[in-house]
């Protein structure tokens, strides 16, 4: 019986065996990865990655979807995880000593940016990540500054991470088509990012980017003054748009280290995610 795509788990199934093939090239799995794939859905990835790895783990929200991956794959070599993957604790994933965390997957555009927040977290356990997203998300979470598409995504992203666009897919890879291209993104977490505690960056970048027509000395009102700016190397008249990441993680240092409940931690994620989705 044929599975149909729901909207509210943002369904759209890759079934281009060529842009398969094209995956597999880029992720490179090898037998003794660690991998785990989030939205296996009907298994078109999955059945590629066993081709190289041993095991597979793999996160699926969708029970009927779950039920057709218990039916049609060794649970020896495949372990499912019924579960959401925004809610899903991938530091707990098996994996052997001296290995990270490989994770790949077809992300559901409805929760990218939340999920990809929530993937940050575990940044230092992860080797890379291979998604399928949204192309004008990759094309945000890559932007240089002073591009258009720069904001709240391309710098608590580029802060964890070095990012590529890989290559562009086709809305008819998909089942059903999706109405907008997407692409392929890599994404190698920073061995030593640049130190800043990452609540206080979350919130002078939400700040930052909450009027982007605005000069980043109107933005950051109450929050920083001109002389704070300029102390880092801003030039209070720019827009957000215009400031690199380094003086963004400047201006987070200067705010005092606070001691913050794991709700509200989790509150500013979550107002960020949202800023994010909504294009605000």
């Amino acid at each position: 019986m044929k599975h149909i795509a729901r909207k509210r788990f943002g369904q759209n199934f890759l079934t281009d065996h060529t842009v398969l093939y094209d995956i597999m090239r880029v992720v490179a799995p090898e037998a003794h990865d660690a991998m785990v794939e989030i939205g296996p859905g009907l298994g078109a990835m999955t059945k590629m990655l066993l081709q190289s790895v041993s095991h597979l783990h793999v996160v699926e929200l969708d029970r009927d979807l779950v039920k057709r991956l218990h039916a049609g794959f060794d649970p020896a070599r495949l372990t499912i995880h019924s579960a959401d993957a925004l809610q899903f604790d991938f530091a707990g994933v098996p994996v052997p000593p001296g290995q990270k965390l490989r994770v790949v997957g077809n992300l559901p555009y409805n929760i990218s940016s939340p999920l990809l927040f929530h993937l940050a977290e575990i940044a230092p356990l992860v080797a890379d990540q291979h998604f399928m997203l949204q192309k004008e998300v990759v094309e945000r979470m890559v932007a240089a500054p002073g591009s258009k598409t720069y904001g709240r995504l391309s710098v608590m992203l580029q802060w964890r991470y070095t990012m590529q666009l890989m290559f562009i897919v086709p809305p008819t890879a998909f089942d059903p088509p999706p109405r907008v291209e997407s692409a392929i993104v890599r994404m190698v977490p920073i061995a030593q990012p640049l130190a800043c505690d990452a609540l206080a960056l979350q919130q002078v970048v939400l700040k930052a980017f909450s009027q982007r027509r605005k000069v980043i000395r109107n933005c950051l009102a109450g929050m920083f003054t001109e002389d704070d700016l300029r102390e880092v190397g801003i030039d209070p008249q720019l827009r957000p748009e215009a400031i690199a990441l380094a003086q963004f993680v400047a201006l987070a240092n200067r705010l005092p280290v606070q001691a913050v409940s794991e709700p509200d931690r989790q509150a500013t994620v979550r107002a960020l995610a949202a800023a994010e989705d909504a294009g605000e």
